[in-house]
């Protein structure tokens, strides 16, 4: 059952907590604007699914132990990537699995918000958050036979969004457990992931920080002027793009210096500004978190950035662009992995968009910034030796600007002088594939051997209790490569 709320749109009878109704409202409007039919679901097919990275793999063997633990249930259990197409299905009813086949409820298909309306999968991506969809609550009419529950799986070493898993059953049946059942099932794949995967830390959960970017007396001049080309092309698109008044985003890899490139160009173009820089929060935090400093919007001396934006729910996105809107000063910026990552309720406010190379790309920006980054340890200068420099210079820097800032900085905590002992073993090694837990440690005890006690090949082979010939072998294989003075 749905209802007209005045303006001509339908939208749907909801229960529970007035935040969920919320939540539920904004989906029917998002897939209106997407232009979904309320009658018939006709989801795009993607064709053969990706049934080999480790989240599929992981994923998949949670629904296996999902699916016998519901064992005669009429369940449907499903993993999705974070498009919402569906990689995995596994269900043993009979009349579901063909009644899912007729709303294309299958692997290929996708079933975010923009291909079959207000789901549970689709909700539960668009807002990060577990979501139940019952019956009526659904956008398509096609649809409306089903309850489904489903919860986000992210990753658990960066955050990033990787899909959902959902329960589907019929409207008809009780649906108390389900939703914690996906959130379980959500949970255990993450877990899992880690601990087929390099065996490192999880992140920690996000905070949505807000603080003040400001220059101190006392702090390390930023090191923007010696940076090469790419940076200072980057630096002079933004401020130029902000001294026009235009609302400006800056898209690249993750750790790349988004937000230290919209500070730096703020700086030139507001010297006696205040600059907040607001990363998102976890997604249940995300209204105290709006709450919390979005009227710095509206003060005549605050510029904001907003971190980060593709991470946040669709709604609190859709707030946020509403509020920015709204302000005249155009007081808001913000940064993103890519441009077709940034929330559509944003991408319209959006007069330019920069692009930051990766790190990689610009290896003459790696030792102005790592003497930045251990200046501002030490709170002096500090010096480097040249087989460090090397081994700097040397390092892809997957991880960008962030990765080589932990990385000076526990070098920095440990000498005045950085050479490549105090370098993590990641930085000496390309190893082509992600490594087991039992791989790190060989490898970096290889590495603390060549690095630590400047030993030969040889040396260490004995000192590790293996030949030779195999010592090479690891060392070819983890891609290790220690540069010598």
């Amino acid at each position: 059952m749905s209802f007209d709320d005045g303006s001509g749109r339908h939208t749907p009878a909801v229960r529970g907590t007035a935040a969920v109704g919320a939540r539920l409202s904004a989906s029917w409007h998002r897939s209106e604007t997407y232009g979904v039919s309320i009658e018939a679901v006709s989801p795009a097919f993607s064709g053969s699914v990706d049934d080999e990275s480790l989240f599929y793999r992981c994923g998949h063997e949670v629904l296996e132990g999902l699916q016998a633990s519901l064992f005669e249930e009429p369940v449907g259990v499903m993993l999705t990537d974070a498009s919402g197409i569906v990689l995995s299905r596994i269900c043993q009813e009979r009349p579901l699995v063909r009644s899912l086949d007729r709303t294309y409820l299958a692997p290929g298909f996708a079933f975010s918000e923009r291909e079959a309306g207000t789901t549970g999968l689709g909700l539960a991506l668009a807002d990060r958050v577990p979501s139940l969809v019952r019956g009526d609550e659904h956008y398509c009419a096609g649809l409306r036979g089903y309850t489904c529950a489903a919860a986000p799986v992210l990753d658990p070493l960066d955050g990033t969004l990787l899909g959902s898993i959902n329960l589907t059953t019929w409207s008809v049946k009780a649906d108390g457990l389900l939703l914690g059942l996906a959130q379980t099932a959500a949970g255990y794949t993450g877990a899992l992931m880690l601990a087929h995967g390099r065996g490192a830390a999880p992140r920690p959960a996000p905070r949505g920080e807000v603080f003040r970017v400001y220059n101190s007396p006392r702090a390390p001049t930023p090191p923007d002027h010696r940076l090469g080309a790419a940076w200072q092309w980057a630096l002079e698109e933004a401020e130029t793009a902000l001294a026009d008044g235009a609302c400006v985003g800056v898209v690249g890899e993750p750790g790349v210096g988004k937000a230290a490139l919209l500070a730096a160009a703020l700086r030139r173009v507001r010297p006696r500004g205040r600059i907040l820089n607001a990363r998102p929060p976890s997604a249940r935090d995300a209204e105290a978190w709006l709450a919390l400093w979005s009227p710095e919007l509206a003060k005549a001396d605050t510029s904001v950035i907003a971190s980060r934006v593709h991470e946040l729910p669709a709604w609190a996105a859709t707030e946020l662009a509403g509020i920015a809107r709204r302000n005249p000063r155009r007081a808001l910026s913000l940064t993103a992995t890519s441009h077709a990552a940034v929330p559509e309720s944003f991408a319209r406010l959006l007069d330019v968009v920069v692009e930051v190379p990766p790190l990689r790309h610009r290896s003459e920006d790696v030792l102005p910034l790592a003497e930045h980054f251990a200046e501002r340890v030490q709170h002096r200068p500090v010096r480097f030796t040249p087989t460090a420099l090397r081994a700097l210079q040397a390092c892809p820097w997957p991880g960008n600007a962030e990765q080589l800032s932990r990385t000076i900085r526990e070098a920095a905590i440990r000498s005045t002088v950085i050479d490549v002992r105090h370098l993590p073993p990641e930085v000496l090694s390309t190893a082509p594939t992600a490594l087991t837990r039992i791989e790190t440690l060989e490898r970096d005890e290889i590495v603390r051997h060549l690095t630590q006690y400047d030993m030969s090949v040889t040396e260490a082979a004995a000192a590790l209790g293996i030949s030779r010939a195999t010592a090479y072998r690891r060392i070819a294989h983890y891609g290790i490569r220690v540069p010598r003075s």
